[in-house]
């Protein structure tokens, strides 16, 4: 005999209660394992890959744990310290462009920046915090990535995790599978696959267009000379995921940039123009549609509820979770809305009236036939 409706719910309910308390309580504690967990899910379809080519499981790992540790350590010595460099650089130079744009501006617009008006002294002072607020949010940006994240839990740990996770991956899914209630295992099979269906489009897709844009942003804007164009490359980038900001915000730094650098030489900010043109032409015909897919079911505006939301409640490792938890609640909330509107509290005697309205005189007079043979 299934259990009634009122205590699944408060089984479920003690479950997410116990989740997000063990969220909150070991947050920093159990940080490597929830890295070392992503990392895993996004390499598995990999290792499946080379299993059908004929490698054994084990030789997959190996070989996937190799190329991946050579990607991490090429990327902390020839990216990470020319990104962190030009960072400090451009909070440093910002007084100075704000100068530039506020002389630019009084040139063409005398009256409007008139020595004692808002604008005029809001431009002098944004320069000045930019560059004071600035080097300060990078110092402790990487103070705090290095105290959350420290060496042991980047060299060792983490990759530890993943390989272990990575190499059992199949038969964990199959052991919680076997795990599930009966009465309900097609149900939770049915939410498992769709989850797994929207965060494969959105972390191994989407995650796939942000890192291609990034690169592709940042060597084109250094191959036509543009000062910080590594930095404006991985923030185009890193934005990406939110349809449209990555461009917005990527262009209109380039852009910006470009003026105060390239003023006068023309070809040279219409050609940063032309790339992130190009960028968003690559990204709607060609990644998007062939990486991601034309639904990845999770609405920017949810998503970014749901990372500030779990940051600031669970830190750093909220974040990382934020997106999992956004994707299972919205497939859930999609089959709960499906659920209803197939049920007697939706569609009230909606069905049964347009049965019978759409018999016929025939139909109805046999059934009444029937009904009085009955009786």
């Amino acid at each position: 005999m299934a259990l009634p409706v009122g205590t699944q719910a408060k089984y479920w309910t003690l479950a997410a209660v116990v989740f997000f308390g063990v969220l909150y309580v070991l947050g920093d504690v159990i940080l490597p394992f929830i890295l070392g967990g992503a990392v895993a899910y996004c390499l598995d379809p990999v290792a499946d890959r080379l299993e059908k080519l004929g490698l054994h499981r084990i030789a997959a790992v190996i070989l996937i744990s190799v190329v991946a540790l050579l990607i991490f350590v090429l990327g902390a010595l020839l990216i990470m310290p020319t990104l962190v460099e030009q960072s400090i650089a451009l909070f440093k130079a910002a007084p100075q462009i704000f100068s530039d744009l506020r002389n630019f501006l009084t040139t063409r617009f005398p009256d409007l920046m008139d020595g004692e008006s808002t604008i005029s002294k809001s431009l002098a002072s944004l320069g000045e915090t930019i560059q004071s607020k600035g080097g300060e949010f990078v110092s402790s940006l990487v103070a705090s990535v290095s105290g959350i994240v420290n060496v042991l839990v980047l060299l060792v740990l983490v990759p530890i995790v993943a390989f272990y996770l990575l190499l059992d991956w199949d038969r964990m899914v199959a052991r919680i599978d076997d795990l599930l209630p009966r009465d309900h295992a097609p149900t939770i099979r049915h939410l498992a696959r769709e989850i797994d269906k929207t965060l494969a489009a959105f972390i191994r897709g989407q995650g796939t267009v942000c890192l291609v844009l990034g690169i592709f942003y940042a060597v084109a804007l250094m191959s036509v000379g543009l000062n910080f164009g590594l930095v404006v490359g991985a923030v185009a980038g890193a934005l990406t995921f939110i349809p449209y900001v990555g461009a917005l915000v990527g262009g209109a730094l380039a852009i910006g940039l470009a003026f105060f650098q390239f003023w006068g030489e023309w070809w040279w900010i219409g050609a940063v123009a032309i790339i992130f043109f190009f960028g968003q032409f690559l990204e709607g015909n060609v990644l998007t549609p062939n990486l991601v897919g034309q639904s990845v079911g999770l609405h920017p505006v949810w998503l970014i509820f749901a990372l500030s939301a779990f940051g600031t409640l669970f830190g750093f490792t909220g974040m990382l979770v934020a997106v999992p938890v956004a994707a299972s609640l919205g497939v859930i909330a999609r089959w709960a809305i499906g659920q209803y509107k197939q049920g007697r509290l939706y569609r009230g005697l909606y069905d049964q009236e347009a049965v019978a309205e759409a018999r016929t005189p025939e139909e109805t007079s046999a059934d009444i036939a029937k009904s009085r043979l009955k009786d």
